[in-house]
């Protein structure tokens, strides 16, 4: 799996032939030339799909586009790439403005990441302070 700041942001497991230390290394430590100083903009279309946070698609490591629609403009997600939360937002038959813990049953706060969860069903954990 794959974890950014407290969460899981990918299901499953990648294997990757590593034939020395310094390989391994390497990936673990993305190349430095691609991190800006240009915040991630989501959601952002990349092909046909929308993503709502970073994705490894095409990369060992995990990225973000600098446009609303992917241009060949990008950068390395650091952990405080996340998306933010859209507030209000429509959940079941409420307008929900702050972190909620309605509906989720492990009893932690989340929100969706866009005006209305019923209908795209995009989410993120809110941090434990909320």
């Amino acid at each position: 799996s794959h974890y950014s700041g407290n969460r899981v942001t990918q299901e499953g497991s990648k294997c990757y032939p590593f034939f020395s230390l310094s390989e391994l290394i390497a990936h673990l430590h993305p190349p430095t030339q691609v991190i800006s100083h240009e915040p991630c903009i989501f959601p952002f279309t990349y092909g046909d799909v929308t993503y709502y946070s970073c994705i490894s698609t095409h990369s060992d490591f995990d990225w973000c586009s600098l446009d609303k629609e992917f241009q060949g403009r990008w950068r390395y997600c650091t952990g405080l790439d996340s998306p933010q939360c859209v507030f209000p937002f429509v959940f079941r038959q409420k307008v929900i403005h702050n972190c909620t813990k309605e509906g989720y049953i492990l009893n932690r706060s989340w929100c969706s990441l866009t005006k209305n969860y019923n209908k795209d069903r995009k989410w993120k954990q809110c941090s434990p302070q909320k």
